[in-house]
């Protein structure tokens, strides 16, 4: 895309980002035509909303992991999106329903990196990334529907703008994991204490870490690597649930504890 065309659609995400615009299409002269020219323009935007307040992009977010994801947008891959460092949580998040478009939550397996993932050591499984896990934990995916109709939309345009991504909660860091069964981890998400959806580990593409793989290998493509001391939620166990004023969410993972969010009235 060409650098007019790039500002052109940072400009019109960062509206839906900062001023809850909704956005019902992106001009034709600033769509991007595929998932290299989407990340492009993430990429830029993620540059843009960094130097807004939003804080530099400390962790990153993978959708559509898991065969529940996959069946409730109708996308059959994996999308990645960075994750604001002044978006992040930890074990207990709160924040005004209104300062989102249309809030929602997923309930994730993250992890966090001790080491570099870059290209020395790619193509990447999830055996060789298991050394650079400096921990895992439980974590609630903050997404915001900042779209009119978003199944009306292409995957690029959805991909550029983060793949819906708002923040996150970030549950007690479990550097011990070896010690679990991550594939028969069982994760469950509550909101006003009444349980909305439940998974495994072993729905996120058989492993949470054949998704940090995949990851890693998609940043080396595009020239880039992870880096020691960013995290990465994996994708959710079940499917997005969409969040009223007052609503209080609540996930639990085995063996890596909660994490909880409350979208106040006000």
């Amino acid at each position: 895309m060409e650098p007019k065309n790039i500002g052109e659609a940072v400009e019109i995400y960062r509206g839906m980002r900062m001023e809850q615009r909704r956005l019902e299409r992106l001009p034709e002269s600033c769509t991007p035509r595929d998932t290299i020219e989407a990340y492009e323009l993430q990429n830029a935007l993620n540059v843009r909303l960094a130097h807004l307040g939003l804080g530099a992009v400390s962790g990153h977010k993978i959708g559509c992991t898991t065969k529940v994801m996959q069946e409730y947008l109708k996308i059959d891959q994996p999308c990645s999106g960075g994750i604001y460092a002044n978006t992040v949580f930890h074990e207990r998040g709160e924040r005004a329903h209104g300062e989102y478009c249309g809030p929602g939550v997923e309930c994730e397996m993250a992890v966090r990196l001790g080491a570099d993932l870059g290209p020395a050591g790619a193509p990447y499984d999830k055996d060789s990334v298991a050394d650079a896990v400096e921990s895992c934990m439980a974590a609630i995916e903050i997404v915001d529907d900042r779209f009119i109709d978003y199944r009306e939309l292409d995957m690029p345009t959805l991909l550029a703008d983060d793949f819906f991504n708002a923040g996150c909660v970030l549950g007690a860091p479990n550097k011990d994991w070896r010690a679990l069964d991550i594939l028969s981890l069982r994760g469950e998400m509550s909101i006003n204490g009444n349980p909305v959806g439940e998974g495994y580990g072993r729905d996120v593409m058989g492993h949470p870490f054949n998704v940090l793989a995949w990851l890693a290998n998609s940043f080396v493509a595009r020239g880039r690597a992870l880096k020691a001391g960013e995290f990465v939620l994996t994708g959710s166990l079940v499917e997005t649930k969409w969040c009223e004023a007052g609503d209080e969410v609540r996930i639990e993972i085995d063996g890596l504890g909660t994490a909880e969010m409350k979208f106040t009235a006000s």
